[in-house]
């Protein structure tokens, strides 16, 4: 370690003293516009047709780049995603743009270089894993977590520092187009994932951010962008609390604001949300970072801001430190705000604080070389990576319907298979919207999927090599051309079985049926495929539905009518292979809905957190919003039972905590892998609670005739929630407990009544 006396050592390099004082240090030395510099990034776009970020085209930077860098940088913006670069010409652009930076600022500080990793490294040739609601499929945060470790390694060993992930938006209704980014509906099981990725990243050395704080996925209509019209209460109970354990229980080191505004007040201009909240409330030390653009749409989209200059004013006084992907607010308008008396030096200064502090702990001020060596050949479709993204894909396909044990196949059939439908041979249906073939390389057709990935019809071949396979399309995702579906139902006529597969293909800002600006007004399937699946069950072959998807479609018209049901959500890259193993029985399904499927495309069911009025109320209303498949469920191949639920006490103090136990068997003749879910009611509260919620979880591993017991710590602060006075309480009374393997299906009970006084929880309560 250096010495702190080392003579002509700049005491901000200086490794032997506190990061907070070479922090103090090294702002000391700066000049305002070096300081607001910091505050800055660049986007050095190239290339290719379309936006991969909102209205993308209208903007570009105030200054050159030599202006932009001539006080230095805060941000690179997506060095390696943006256009189809090799590892090594990405590597080499980085390095070249870092030297740039460092050589043409007084001081030398290098910037940060962050990039989209929602599904893995968006980058050329990165494995594309998963999109985030088949990981929460899995019910597996140990699993995310590996993941996540996998893509911070590779991120870091490529030179960047921060990952635009996760997304722990709480899904209020299907139609949204980025459900398919998000961890499903509940917000204990995105929490516990979502904070499960962060700790994955932050222990590989990259900043998780975490997005879109807060309420983006409660838009009206479920549109992008559109206001969002919660009360307090729900923010509270439902949206806010992956946020906070993210930070607390993950250790996130920076959030990203929502482009929506809250009952008319923008996130990235309401200091109620970025400073009270989430700074003095929940003591959040890391970077508040504006969503692209997001600070200058206070002005063109929100209006309350008059003109870019004004936005940045309104937000910094908000709390956001770091304008991304382009400085067009802060740079030289903020240093002119500052020199007017409208902005205080004090509060750039703040700010400054926080970036500077994360370059110190990343190492940038080291000496060291901000792109590692060897960065040009580092593998970003592994062997690793490729083994997790198949453990996922596997775990996360979930066995909706099979009730005359149609499935499994069988891989030594020899039967007539009819192999149907726009999923079954195209590979980016198996991917979500930032999975870098459908986020960029649709704008670059010449450079085809930069992966291997094969199709799920050229799995099922491999999969069944003694069977008769049969392929026709039918119909696209989307589109009117209904020329195919003719000879397809001709093809199921003539099979033995129908594989049908339906669903999505991604896109962004309405290139896709799913994604970034491509929300849907109803739920049915997208296109004819609602024709094509009515013409291949007229046939009357035993039919089998997958959906292939970024969101829950309805499925109440087929339920009875298939032989059996499936739901992969853009399972990724090694997708096609674990559908197919689901299918031949090689792989037993495991996977659990994080979200409902829907009965009908036009009465959205919301979602299961609903109170006794939100969901079916006969002699009130003749709309039923009861879902075909509920949240939670999901069958294997084999006959899970639920024993018993006990608990270690009847009452429980207020600031006590109980054990519940669940005593689970396989009954079946396979191994299986049941997620054993445990429910609570509150029955009688002081305002209208959920009918049920979920409180815990656990995958369980069960070979056949084998019985295990699964032990649940409940707090009493799990049954917290936010009172008429906007406190989050424990009050006593009675609470049920239920246990089972679905929100709908919860054969064991136990009852408990907590005693004492009401208590009111503070900031730091037990999560």
């Amino acid at each position: 370690m250096t010495s702190v006396n080392a003579p002509g050592l700049a005491p901000w390099r200086d490794s032997a003293r506190t990061v907070g004082e070479r922090v103090e240090a090294l702002l000391a030395e700066m000049t305002l516009e070096e300081k607001v510099a910091q505050l800055g990034s660049i986007w050095l776009q190239t290339g290719g047709d379309g936006n991969v970020a909102p209205l993308q085209d209208r903007f570009q930077a105030v200054e050159t780049l030599d202006e932009q860098l001539s006080h230095g940088l805060g941000h690179l913006t997506r060095v390696y995603g943006t256009a189809p670069l090799s590892v090594a010409e990405g590597a080499a652009r980085l390095r070249e743009l870092q030297e740039r930076v460092v050589a043409s600022n007084r001081l030398g500080i290098p910037a940060i270089a962050h990039e989209e990793c929602l599904t893995g490294f968006a980058t050329f040739g990165a494995t594309a894993y998963p999109t985030p609601l088949a990981w929460a499929a899995t019910f597996d945060p140990d699993l995310v977590e590996r993941m996540a470790a996998a893509i911070g390694a590779d991120l870091r060993a490529a030179g960047v520092h921060q990952g635009l992930s996760p997304v722990l938006d709480v899904v209020r209704d299907y139609r949204w187009g980025r459900v398919e980014e998000s961890l499903g509906e509940d917000p204990h099981l995105v929490a516990r994932l979502g904070s499960a990725y962060v700790r994955g990243l932050e222990g590989a050395g990259v900043i998780a951010t975490l997005k879109h704080f807060a309420g983006y996925g409660a838009s009206r209509a479920a549109r992008n962008h559109a206001p969002v019209s919660i009360g307090p209460r729900e923010l509270a109970d439902v949206i806010l609390p992956p946020f906070e354990s993210a930070l607390r229980e993950g250790g996130a080191r920076s959030v990203m604001v929502s482009y929506t505004d809250l009952d008319g007040v923008p996130a990235g201009a309401s200091a109620d949300l970025l400073r009270r909240l989430l700074r003095e409330e929940w003591g959040f030390e890391g970077t508040v970072v504006s969503d692209y653009w997001s600070i200058p749409f206070l002005a063109s989209m929100h209006q309350v801001a008059e003109g870019a200059a004004e936005a940045g004013v309104v937000a910094l006084a908000a709390g956001q430190d770091v304008e991304l992907p382009e400085t067009i607010s802060y740079g030289a308008h903020l240093v002119a705000n500052v020199r007017a008396g409208r902005v205080a030096e004090s509060a750039v200064d703040e700010s400054v604080r926080r970036i500077l502090r994360q370059k110190i702990e990343l190492g940038l001020l080291d000496g060291g070389p901000p792109v590692p060596e060897g960065a040009e050949g580092v593998d970003l479709d592994s062997p690793r990576n490729r083994g997790i993204a198949a453990e996922i894909a596997e775990r996360s396909v979930v066995l909706l319907s099979n009730p005359d044990n149609l499935l499994p196949i069988g891989p030594g059939t020899t039967a007539r298979l009819a192999v149907i439908g726009p999923c079954a041979d195209d590979p980016r249906t198996l991917m979500g919207c930032y999975a870098f073939p459908n986020h960029v390389l649709d704008r670059y057709p010449e450079h085809g999927m930069g992966l291997t990935v094969a199709s799920i019809r050229e799995c099922l071949e491999a999969e069944f090599p003694y069977a008769d396979v049969r392929y026709e399309k039918g119909a696209d995702v989307s589109g009117d051309d209904r020329s195919g579906i003719a000879g397809a139902a001709a093809a199921a006529a003539e099979a033995d079985l129908a594989l049908l597969f339906v669903g999505d293909l991604a896109g962004l800002f309405g290139g896709g049926t799913s994604g970034e600006g491509c929300d849907a007004p109803h739920l049915g399937l997208p296109g004819l495929q609602p024709d094509l699946v009515e013409a291949v069950l007229a046939t009357g072959t035993p039919t089998v539905l997958v959906v292939v998807s970024g969101r829950p479609y309805a499925l109440g018209a087929y339920k009875d009518r298939v032989a059996a049901a499936v739901q992969a959500f853009f399972p990724g890259v090694e997708g096609g292979a674990a559908v197919a193993g689901v299918l031949s029985g090689r792989v037993n399904p495991s996977g659990r809905l994080p979200v409902q499927i829907p009965e009908t495309p036009f009465v959205n069911p919301s979602t299961y957190l609903q109170p006794p009025l939100g969901g079916r109320t006969e002699g009130i209303t003749s709309v039923d919003p009861t879902p075909a498949y509920a949240f939670g469920h999901g069958l294997s191949y084999s006959a899970v039972e639920y024993v018993a639920l006990t608990t270690d006490r009847a009452e429980c103090p207020t600031t006590g905590s109980i054990e519940a136990r669940v005593t689970v068997r396989n009954a079946g003749s396979r191994p299986a892998e049941e997620v054993v879910q445990l429910y609570a009611s509150d029955p009688v509260a002081q305002v209208a609670r959920p009918v049920v919620q979920l409180i815990a979880f656990a995958r369980v591993a069960l070979e056949p005739g084998e019985e295990r017991v699964v032990a649940f710590d409940v707090p009493a602060h799990t049954f917290s929630y936010t009172g008429p006075d906007l406190r989050r309480i424990v009050e006593p009374g009675a609470i049920v407990l239920a246990a089972g393997p679905s929100a709908q299906e919860r054969p064991l009970r136990a009852d408990i009544r907590l005693t004492g006084e009401t208590v009111a929880l503070g900031a730091r309560r037990s999560l």
